[in-house]
């Protein structure tokens, strides 16, 4: 502060941040929640600065403060000045300062009342207001300011409007964005500009309405810019139609008055890299470089993913190369791919070798980095090594997602090492992660088929139930078999009878092992009961097949007797 005063002893101003900085200082002792209170504190403790107030002044000190409080309490000192030596006003641009940080913080009352009290409440401002608000899912208080600013405005309202259509889109209502767009249309009281076209188009390709689409941006004509042509293309590629994203990219190059920018290309070569046309995605990117277009990060990152998919990993590894030439630096995402890419040209030691270097190098690795080579590991049966994995990649502070150790169990099942399997599940929550219900289906189904371990597949169960699992018709067949071949059948008739209650779907193979089992012990009465049981409370969409396998048994059974 000493600084400040004396620079002003000098006649000499303040540079800005010097002033922020001093200004933000004094409003942060102040208590922000008193600073809206009908007796707001003593302003005079800013009126040393009221010489220096500038717009870049006001909006840049609005700007820094944490809280809005402070913010607002600055802006309207500086709007109700007691000294003003340099007549100072607030113009447009502070106004959507102080109400865009209002709005940030969802003090939409507070915003609205300000622009009230100031006459600032336009149809440019009430279009802040309406996004604020579509931002948060508000649909009827964006609606509702729509219209409210229809009647105190009386020019057209297209800020607003354009506003309203992009809540519209966003919240995926591109019926209400069709409704609105077609009664402006209809009623003629406000002319669509590009970006009420643009933003219809954006949503009707989001939507996958494409013939709507391409009808908004034909029925435009000339008036388009590169936002409109870019989200046409956008809107191609995403549903695969490279043909007609290339035919709007070619519109634009015929006539010449918007060329295709970085986003363009980056668009096209995404789509073709997706497709699998690599020839036509490499030729994009040369293009660009023959209308001095430079590719960005994006570009490149695009471009080597789906030369990694396709499995051209030395061309992707040039192309790396060629961005570092070009001052781009390569990322874990680019290396990922790199791994995905050996891996799917067969190349599974490079890939492992690639990602040893990673970590030697001391690259933050991620799940998905991991995930790729874990599940190569897997696939070349060696689960032993993914576990070994996890387990490093966790003490780096990496956590697997489940569906990943999943993998592992459904590899360590399929080699027959269930006993590898129960313990992996029981130490999945020290990998940084917990079974969900797939991870219990895997080991369940699988331990059935082992006889002898239905006390290891009922402690599986209770764990499952108290991690907030409930078992599905599936899991319930498999312990319905596993306690028929058991030969336990006091506990098979327990399950199918809860199934019963529960009106489950049991299916065929349950039911006939359950009828094989009982019939050739004797046991016709409880398997008939059962079944008629099972017609009045299950859904049994092919009766006659299991009416079929009843009958089959019970003649065997007869035939024994």
């Amino acid at each position: 502060m000493a600084a400040l005063v004396t620079t002003a002893a000098t006649d000499v101003p303040p540079n800005l941040p010097r002033l922020v900085s001093a200004i933000t200082t004094l409003l942060q002792r102040l208590d922000p929640k008193n600073l809206s209170h009908s007796s707001p504190p003593d302003t005079s403790i800013l009126n040393k600065f009221s010489p220096y107030l500038t717009h870049d002044l006001v909006i840049e000190t609005i700007n820094s403060q944490t809280n809005p409080y402070h913010s607002l309490f600055f802006f309207n000192w500086a709007s109700s000045l007691s000294h003003n030596p340099n007549h100072y006003f607030h113009n447009h641009h502070c106004y959507i300062a102080i109400t865009d940080k209002l709005l940030s913080r969802r003090l939409f009352s507070l915003a609205t009342k300000l622009l009230e009290s100031h006459q600032r409440l336009s149809d440019f401002m009430v279009s802040k207001l309406i996004k604020a608000h579509g931002d948060l899912g508000h649909l009827r208080c964006a609606i509702k300011l729509f219209h409210g600013v229809r009647k105190t405005e009386k020019e057209c309202c297209l800020f607003s409007f354009n506003s309203l259509l992009g809540v519209f889109v966003k919240a995926n209502r591109v019926d209400l964005a069709w409704k609105f767009f077609g009664n402006m249309i209809k009623k003629g009281d406000m002319q669509p500009d590009i970006s009420t076209c643009t933003i219809m188009i954006r949503g009707f390709c989001k939507a996958g309405m494409l013939e709507h689409a391409q009808k908004v941006f034909d029925e435009m004509g000339v008036n388009k810019n590169v936002v409109t042509y870019n989200t046409m293309v956008n809107g191609f590629c995403k549903k695969g139609l490279m043909e007609k994203a290339q035919t709007i990219v070619n519109e634009m190059v015929d006539r010449g008055i918007v060329l295709p920018n970085v986003v363009t290309y980056c668009t096209l070569i995404d789509g073709y890299c997706r497709k699998g046309q690599i020839v036509e995605a490499m030729r994009c990117f040369e293009e660009m470089a023959s209308r001095n277009c430079e590719p960005n990060m994006l570009t490149y990152s695009a471009l080597i993913h789906g030369l990694c998919l396709n499995g051209n990993v030395d061309e992707a590894r040039r192309m790396i190369a060629r961005m570092r030439l070009s001052g781009f630096r390569d990322d874990i995402v680019m290396h990922t791919s790199l791994l995905k890419g050996y891996c799917i040209a067969g190349r599974s030691n490079e890939a492992i070798k690639h990602f040893k270097e990673m970590v030697s190098l001391g690259m933050i690795l991620d799940e998905k980095t991991c995930d790729v080579i874990v599940k190569e590991y897997c696939k070349t049966k060696r689960p032993n090594d993914a576990i070994a994995l996890l387990s490093e990649m966790r003490a780096r502070g990496v956590n697997p997602c489940v569906s990943t150790l999943n993998y592992v169990l459904s590899c360590l099942v399929e080699l027959a090492e269930a006993d590898k399997a129960i313990l992996l599940i029981k130490q999945m929550p020290q990998l940084g992660c917990h079974p969900n219900f797939l991870s219990y289906n895997i080991l369940i189904c699988s331990l059935v088929k082992s006889k002898g371990r239905m006390r290891e597949i009922e402690m599986l169960m209770s764990d499952m139930v108290g991690n907030g699992h409930a078992p599905d018709a599936t899991i319930y067949s498999c312990l319905v078999k596993g306690y028929c071949e058991d030969g336990n059948e006091e506990m098979a008739v327990r399950v199918l009878r809860e199934m019963i209650d529960k009106r489950l779907v049991i299916n065929l193979e349950c039911f006939a092992v359950f009828a094989k089992e009982f019939c050739a012990k004797g046991k016709v009465f409880e398997v008939e009961n059962l079944f008629l049981q099972m017609k009045s409370n299950c859904s049994m969409t092919d009766l006659n097949s299991y009416q079929k396998i009843l009958n089959e048994h019970l003649s065997r059974s007869t035939n024994t007797c």
